[in-house]
């Protein structure tokens, strides 16, 4: 078992908050996404690796892994090591001391790993002591990064957290499935009716002035469901490339949780 190696499930925001916060504190950390993921803070999250081949998320140094052997080496280096492995295949090879699953799928999950690995899951979909070692609260409020030992986090709201007052005002979906194209780029700032993008020659409007905190790349094929944009109302563009309180807050509380695995254990 590499004893200082957590695996992340997921390179998005929230995750990516995470592998920081692990990094930080020394653990080496291996990000595992799909081969196309779907993630819009891209200045944010690691999963940027995988198109872009490397990144840099709060400073700290992400790059793509071709394989395991070549992720270990990348750890060893101090750096975030992500490698596209949607079915977490590299468990096996790598025996880590902790899974994460940040990928904030928000359904009931199934146990995962055979409870051989310490395995924390962040948000809806998790139940401590069933489908996880522990479980992190994700909604915003006073139970925030609140560590479930037997209990599970609070059901998905479906409303976004609320910014000057905006919540569904401020993050942008498709009408139509297809290919986006995107036609402004994160930190830029954009009107309220401003074409921000389209979707198989459909525009899709900004509803409100502020900055683009994140965007999916372009060339991306997307479905209605999918989220496409977030327009910051506060118009603070640095906002856009660093990690969120709410994702420090969940990082830090899975760096607690696994620094208590010898007394849980």
């Amino acid at each position: 078992m590499e004893k200082n190696i957590v695996i992340v499930r997921g390179g998005g925001d929230l995750a990516s908050g995470v592998a920081v916060c692990l990094h930080e504190v020394g653990f080496g950390v291996l990000v595992t996404e799909l081969a196309q993921p779907l993630v819009v803070r891209r200045a944010v999250s690691f999963a940027e690796a995988v198109e872009a081949g490397a990144c840099i998320v709060d400073g700290i140094p992400g790059k793509k892994a071709r394989g395991v052997a070549e992720a270990l080496e990348l750890i060893s280096e101090g750096i975030v090591a992500v490698m596209v492995d949607p079915e977490c295949g590299s468990v096996e090879s790598i025996k880590p001391m902790a899974v994460v699953d940040g990928r904030m799928l928000k359904k009931n999950l199934a146990c995962s790993f055979g409870g051989k690995i310490p395995f924390i899951g962040l948000g809806p979909g998790f139940e401590a002591g069933v489908n996880c070692w522990a479980a992190i609260e994700t909604n915003r409020g006073p139970e925030l990064g609140k560590i479930l030992w037997e209990s599970s986090p609070q059901p998905d709201t479906g409303q976004p957290a609320a910014v000057r007052g905006y919540t569904r005002e401020r993050v942008l979906y498709p009408h139509r499935e297809g290919v986006f194209r995107a036609i402004v780029t994160i930190g830029e700032i954009v009107e309220a009716g401003q074409i921000i993008g389209d979707v198989q020659g459909e525009p899709i409007k900004s509803q409100i002035r502020g900055v683009v905190r994140g965007m999916l790349r372009d060339g991306v094929y997307v479905t209605p469901k999918v989220k496409i944009g977030d327009i910051d109302p506060t118009c603070e563009v640095k906002r856009c490339y660093k990690v969120s309180d709410k994702a420090r807050i969940i990082g830090e509380s899975v760096v607690r949780a696994l620094k208590s695995i010898d007394h849980a254990g």
